[in-house]
């Protein structure tokens, strides 16, 4: 698993209930050949990452089609979703802001 390029964006609560922070992250990945991922085109990662003060963790994640505009029924193996959990720890902090 290869990100080539990504985007994060904060998510507001507006109502102030929930506790700790939440972003979205849209991924381009590049999958080895011997992965049956590899052969999806515009295929992106849609992940929902939270962090508070005690933890950070994937709250939720899909794979997109973003040519055809629908979800695909993928799953990562546990490996490759340490390795996402730490590209957002990594990464959270260059969100845009929604306003």
């Amino acid at each position: 698993m290869n990100i080539t390029e990504y985007t994060v964006e904060q998510i507001k609560d507006p109502t102030g209930i929930l506790q700790g922070d939440r972003f979205e992250f849209f991924l381009t990945i590049e999958w080895d050949e011997e992965d049956e991922l590899a052969a999806e085109e515009n295929l992106q990662l849609k992940v929902l990452f939270y962090i508070d003060e005690k933890e950070s963790k994937i709250l939720d994640y899909h794979f997109y089609n973003s040519l055809d505009n629908k979800y695909l029924d993928f799953g990562l193996e546990d490996e490759e979703l340490l390795e996402l959990n730490t590209f957002c720890n990594k990464h959270y902090m260059e969100q845009e802001v929604e306003e």
